[in-house]
C-alpha cells in the first residue's frame, strides 16, 4: 500500500513537471489585470497639469504594458474627462484629455471614460472585472494622491488584491496649510499609506522579472 502510494506521488510529480512553461505563465496571469489611469497629455510637459517625473512614469508604464500583452494580462485603460464646472484641463474634445502616444490602447483592450476620482464610479469597471473573474489589480497611472489613492482604495473595498508600481506612477507639489509639499514627499506618503493596508508596492523591474 505504502509502495503504491509512493509510486503515486512520483507519477504526479513527474506530471506536473511536465506541464509548459507557456501554459504555467499564462495561469498564474489568468485571474490579474493591468489598470492604467489618467496617463494623458495634460500631465505632461506643456501640458496644463504638469506632473512631476510623468515622462518616466510613462515610459516604465509603457513597459508594464508591453509585458502585460506578452504574458496574456489583461490591459484596462482609463481616461478621465472634466465634465465639472471650472475644470481647467482634460477637458472634452482637446488634445490634452487625449491618452499619452506611448500608452495608448490597442484593439480589443477595455478603454473606461470617467468623470471622477474613482475609476468605478459610474462606470462599468466593476461589472467589466467581475465578468472576467479578475481578482488581482496592478496600478499605474496618475495622479498618485488622487485617482491611483481613490481608485486602488475601492477596489480593495470590493475585495480585490491590489498592487501599485511605484516608479509607473506620479504626483506633483501640493500645498497645505500654507506649506509647500514637494511632490516627492507627496509620493512617499501617499504609497507608504496605501501600503499599510490597501495595497502592495511594487517597481517595475519587479514586475517584468515575473515569469
Amino acid at each position: 500500500m505504502k509502495k503504491a502510494i509512493l509510486n503515486l506521488g512520483v507519477t504526479c510529480l513527474v506530471t506536473l513537471s511536465s506541464i509548459p512553461a507557456v501554459f504555467a505563465q499564462k495561469k498564474a496571469h489568468t485571474n490579474s489585470a493591468l489598470i492604467v489611469i489618467d496617463v494623458q497629455n495634460d500631465y505632461f510637459p506643456d501640458g496644463k497639469m504638469t506632473l512631476s517625473g510623468a515622462n518616466e512614469a510613462a515610459e516604465n508604464t509603457r513597459l508594464l504594458i508591453e509585458k502585460s500583452r506578452k504574458i496574456n494580462m489583461p490591459v484596462i485603460h482609463i481616461q478621465h474627462i472634466a465634465t465639472q464646472e471650472g475644470a481647467t484641463f482634460f477637458l472634452p474634445d482637446t488634445q490634452g484629455a487625449e491618452i499619452y502616444a506611448s500608452v495608448k490602447p490597442i484593439k480589443n483592450e477595455k478603454l473606461i471614460i470617467k468623470h471622477y476620482p474613482n475609476s468605478f464610479r459610474e462606470t462599468d469597471l466593476l461589472k467589466y472585472l467581475q465578468s472576467k473573474n479578475i481578482k488581482n489589480l496592478v496600478f499605474a497611472g496618475m495622479m498618485t494622491h488622487v485617482c491611483i489613492d481613490a481608485t486602488v482604495k475601492a477596489a480593495k473595498d470590493f475585495g480585490f488584491n491590489c498592487e501599485v508600481i511605484a516608479d509607473a506612477t506620479a504626483t506633483r507639489d501640493l500645498e497645505v496649510n500654507g506649506q509647500q509639499v514637494k511632490a516627492a514627499e507627496v509620493q512617499k506618503a501617499l504609497l507608504a499609506a496605501l501600503n499599510f493596508f490597501y495595497a502592495e508596492i511594487g517597481t517595475t523591474q519587479e514586475f517584468l522579472k515575473q515569469p
